[in-house]
């Protein structure tokens, strides 16, 4: 489910922020970071806010500065979740961007990363973003995953994973609670290399939603930070030399 830890802290959008540039990609206009000749790529599936937000950005950037081709598609067509909005609360904007159109929408560009010769793709989500990802968790889609503070993703869904998987979450969660993600690493334990943690002291959206005037948030959410690239170096990077050694 969707609620109130969902829409805390909500960023202030900035459509020019970033080092990146902006391009149709899969249909959607897209944030792309990286070098354009990286054969590793990562998607970063946003939470409720969208692709506008500048810490999700400026993630995308460190993620790229590590050789990674980074794309962060638009998936809510120019309209993220805006609580200010009071003739269009979450539950009425939940129904106009379900996570099974943003699981559509993401098979274009996993498409188009294809298309441009990537070998090897890591999927991450954030929030909304992560069940979307869940549901890309196949071999024919992606390499590798990594769902941070997950929301809308139950027990049921995490069965039809088939990739590495790690999963970030926050200690103070009504959504996703340090049992609900135990359950996860035991149905993913079962089948796929899995990495569990739990993060101590924080809330719902904190790796990419939190204070930067917060010295403690900030170093939270650059923790599971460097784990997240820590697990698509290993699965995604390492992976495609890997192949390229093979050639």
């Amino acid at each position: 489910m969707l609620g109130a830890q969902c829409c805390s802290n909500p960023p202030k959008l900035n459509p020019s922020s970033g080092a990146g540039h902006f391009e149709k990609f899969g249909g959607l206009n897209t944030y792309v970071t990286g070098p354009a000749y990286s054969s590793p790529a990562l998607l970063l599936v946003s939470d409720i806010y969208g692709y506008e937000a500048p810490n999700l950005r400026k993630l995308a950037d460190k993620i790229a500065a590590a050789g990674f081709y980074v794309v962060v598609p638009d998936f809510f067509y120019g309209d993220p979740y805006n609580p200010d909005n009071v003739e269009k609360p979450l539950p009425v904007w939940i129904t106009d961007h379900g996570v099974g159109k943003g699981f559509e929408d993401a098979k274009p560009v996993i498409e188009a990363l294809r298309r441009k010769g990537v070998s090897a793709i890591g999927a991450a989500g954030f929030c909304w973003g992560a069940k979307v990802v869940v549901q890309l968790a196949k071999p024919h889609f992606i390499q590798a995953a990594v769902l941070l503070h997950p929301s809308l993703v139950a027990v049921d869904d995490i069965k039809g994973v088939e990739v590495p998987m790690a999963v970030l979450g926050a200690e103070i969660d009504r959504y996703s609670p340090p049992v609900l993600l135990k359950q996860f690493e035991e149905v993913l334990a079962a089948k796929v290399d899995v990495y569990l943690k739990i993060f101590p002291s924080t809330a719902h959206g904190w790796t990419v939603r939190y204070d930067v005037e917060d010295q403690n948030a900030v170093k939270s959410a650059e923790e599971a930070h460097r784990d997240m690239l820590e697990w698509f170096t290993k699965y995604v990077k390492r992976g495609t030399a890997l192949m390229n050694s093979r050639l």
